[in-house]
């Protein structure tokens, strides 16, 4: 059933993005404290005002792991209600390349450190991971989904088609 918004708000869900970054068998991953709590996800986070799917995958990425990455497909768009905040939740998750690393990077507040698991330890972290998406993600790239990044369009305020 739907949550009944008044009449004079309208529902807006979250949108977030995340990115899928593999080298070998060893994704990397985000170590963060929530709400007291150690959790683990991709690097991930909501998109700005202002700002394109694929600029804000980018950004949460470096700022989240240090590690500059370049985009290469739309794995899927999942739709959640977060468990933490109890709102609707859309995510972009995006399959990337390890470009170049910057160990030395302050992490974004919160963010204890990144890390390269394979997915079965992924797996055994169980309901330490931020959200279901974090595997949903991971076997969506595993199991070769590849949309071209074409498939999304970004319009700059006042730009046209």
């Amino acid at each position: 059933m739907a949550n009944s918004v008044p009449a004079t708000e309208t529902w807006r869900p979250h949108v977030t993005v995340a990115c899928v970054v593999a080298v070998g068998e060893r994704f990397l991953m985000v170590e963060e404290e929530v709400n007291g709590r150690l959790a683990y996800n991709q690097p991930a986070g909501h998109l700005d005002d202002g700002e394109s799917l694929t600029a804000a995958a980018l950004r949460e990425t470096l700022e989240e792991t240090g590690w500059t990455v370049e985009l290469q497909h739309l794995i899927g768009v999942h739709q959640w209600r977060s468990t933490e905040h109890g709102e609707a939740v859309v995510r972009f998750s995006f399959a990337a390349r390890a470009v170049s690393h910057a160990p030395n990077r302050p992490l974004d507040t919160g963010i204890r450190r990144a890390l390269w698991l394979t997915r079965a330890e992924i797996a055994a972290l169980d309901d330490r991971l931020r959200s279901p998406m974090v595997l949903l993600s991971i076997d969506a790239w595993l199991d070769g989904r590849r949309l071209p990044l074409d498939t999304l369009s970004y319009l700059p305020e006042g730009g046209s088609m």
